[in-house]
């Protein structure tokens, strides 16, 4: 009994011993992993490392989802290497994570799971980055941004500027471009590079200048901007060795926001179509002497706009057509053109017109006048050309002609065809009344029944179906940014359908303002022209949203004016 009692102790004991065993292969076979920082402890809005490594290959791939709580993983990379030392190998499997954290505080690098196998936490302290406003005494990369005027007029224009100081060596970087919603926004130029000193430091500046033409009046915000550059260390990667490339670390710098009252047009502008300017020129040029203009020859009008501080769009068409009866117009394609200088916009229209006189004598060309408001002055003006008469003489003497001859008729056989001809007439005169009573009965007949036919299932719910102008607006938008011409067409039929009920671009173009109806004109020509060029949808938005905010003006002047008009 003694005997049966100690083999079973024995056998336990066995038992124990090989399922302790078990447990220390299966820990010898885990592989061991460690998280480790490069900087401790790191100030937010600045980049750091998490590595991970292992001395083997763990069982699966790593899942880094707990991170995002806490941190922003910028990039990552993963490396194996094997060495032979001494006749014995080795092995280490690395993750490299580039990371910033979201908020400051004593945080924690979380456990990762790599399958079975798991990392230990790490501790980590972020110092919260210094409150004073004063960056330039305390960064070494800020940003300055300023907006002049303070309190624009809508539609005018404001020049926005950015200056990015740095006293480190920045391998590359990106900054946010400016947005806004109810605004044009157009980058003027190159940057422009130069040193500076800021309390005695010496400072890298870019500085980079936009124009924004506000659309809608009342306060609008310019959101900061964010930088977010690679800024090089003094140290080098100990794991690429003495020949691996300088170690980076990301660094944010963020702009104010400014705030900016824009301010409706002033009373006092009485102009029918708003259009506000720094400066504003208007000139003619022929292509031939107007006092030897002969009839029948064509001469070139030449109209030129210019406008700073103005976009392209904002310029009325220059050419109007005149009431002779005796010349006629041949209008060319106007030609726009933007010229973004540093100092701001500079906006020309150009319109060619090709006038053929029909006959000697003399006519006028009606003057042209364009009310601005010139935002330097604070005042209306009025850019005109004034009334011309041209004189034009006759190309030659007509070649003479020899009068027609009577025929001889005998008079007795005059009158029978003229009686057979008087009473057919007389007989077709009648039925052509006849029938155009019958023809007029018919269509009114027609009409009555076709406005009395109910509507169509399927209309009932395409009029259900219409989209507002705020939908169409947002789907031209996306269209235009994509460069996408054929989604920019679906969206302008579907608006122009609403809005004017035409289904073509062409009559859709002929109910918009010059600047959109150019543009529609030459969206339709790269949907349908062989060798037509890739289309740019930024100009169709821009002119679209100058024309809305041109629209919505008009509309509030009149709806101001209309008690003068009513009896």
């Amino acid at each position: 009994m003694l005997t049966m009692v100690n083999k079973i102790n024995r056998s336990g004991a066995v038992l124990w011993l090989l399922l302790c065993q078990a447990v220390l292969m299966h820990a010898a076979l885990a592989a061991t992993i460690q998280a480790t920082v490069d900087r401790n402890p790191v100030n937010l809005d600045e980049s750091f490392q998490i590595v991970f490594s292992a001395d083997e290959t763990p069982d699966d791939e790593p899942d880094f989802s707990p991170l995002e709580e806490d941190f922003d993983v910028l990039s990552q990379s993963h490396s194996n290497n094997v060495s032979l030392i001494n006749g014995k190998m080795s092995r280490s499997v690395r993750w490299t994570l580039n990371v910033m954290a979201k908020h400051a505080g004593n945080l924690e690098v979380p456990a990762i799971s790599f399958g079975k196998d798991t990392s230990e936490p790490a501790a980590l302290l972020v110092n919260e980055k210094s409150g004073n406003d004063d960056l330039s005494n305390q960064e070494d990369i800020f940003i300055e941004v300023e907006a002049a005027p303070e309190n624009p007029y809508i539609q005018s224009q404001i020049l926005y500027t950015v200056r990015i100081y740095s006293r480190v060596e920045i391998a590359r970087a990106s900054i946010d471009e400016p947005e806004q919603a109810d605004a044009v926004i157009e980058k003027l130029g190159d940057d422009k590079n130069f040193q500076t000193q800021v309390k005695g430091e010496n400072y890298m500046v870019t500085e980079r200048r936009y124009a924004i033409f506000p659309q809608k009046s009342g306060m609008i915000t310019l959101a900061p901007l964010v930088l977010t550059a690679e800024v090089l260390t003094n140290s080098r990667s100990g794991f690429n060795g003495f020949f691996g490339s300088n170690v980076t670390r990301t660094q944010r710098a963020s702009s104010k926001a400014i705030s900016l009252t824009v301010k409706p047009a002033p009373a006092s502008f009485t102009g029918k179509h708003w259009l506000a300017a720094e400066q504003l020129e208007l000139k003619e040029e022929w292509s031939g002497d107007l006092k030897n203009i002969k009839a029948g020859e064509p001469v070139t009008r030449t109209l030129t706009v210019l406008a700073k501080g103005s976009t392209v769009g904002q310029l009325p068409e220059l050419h109007k057509a005149a009431s002779e009866e005796s010349v006629k117009f041949y209008p060319d394609q106007p030609v726009l053109q933007e010229q973004k200088n540093v100092d701001g916009l500079l906006a020309k229209r150009q319109e060619k017109i090709a006038l053929i006189p029909a006959k000697a004598g003399s006519f006028k060309l009606p003057a042209i006048e364009i009310p601005w408001f010139n935002t330097r002055t604070q005042q209306m003006e009025i850019a005109k050309i004034p009334e011309t008469t041209i004189a034009v003489a006759s190309s030659g003497p007509a070649p003479a002609t020899e009068p027609a001859k009577p025929l001889a008729v005998n008079p007795e056989a005059k009158l029978q065809p003229l009686v057979i001809e008087s009473q057919t007439s007389a007989r077709q005169n009648i039925w052509i009344w006849v029938s155009a009573a019958l023809a007029a009965g018919w269509l009114a007949t027609g009409v009555f029944f076709l406005r009395r036919r109910p509507r169509r299932e399927a209309d009932k719910n395409e009029t259900q179906e219409i989209k507002s102008s705020g939908e169409y607006r947002q789907h031209l938008k996306q269209a235009c940014a994509d460069n996408d011409h054929l989604a920019a067409k679906n969206a302008l039929l579907d608006w122009g359908r609403e809005q004017f009920n035409a289904h073509s671009l062409g009559g859709i173009a002929k109910c918009c303002d010059a600047r959109l109806r150019d543009e529609i004109l030459a969206l339709n020509k790269a949907l349908y022209c062989k060798d037509a060029q890739p289309w740019q949808g930024k100009k169709l938005y821009q002119a679209f949203t100058e024309n809305k905010a041109r629209e919505q003006w008009t509309a509030a002047k009149d709806e101001a004016l209309e008690p003068l008009f009513r009896l």
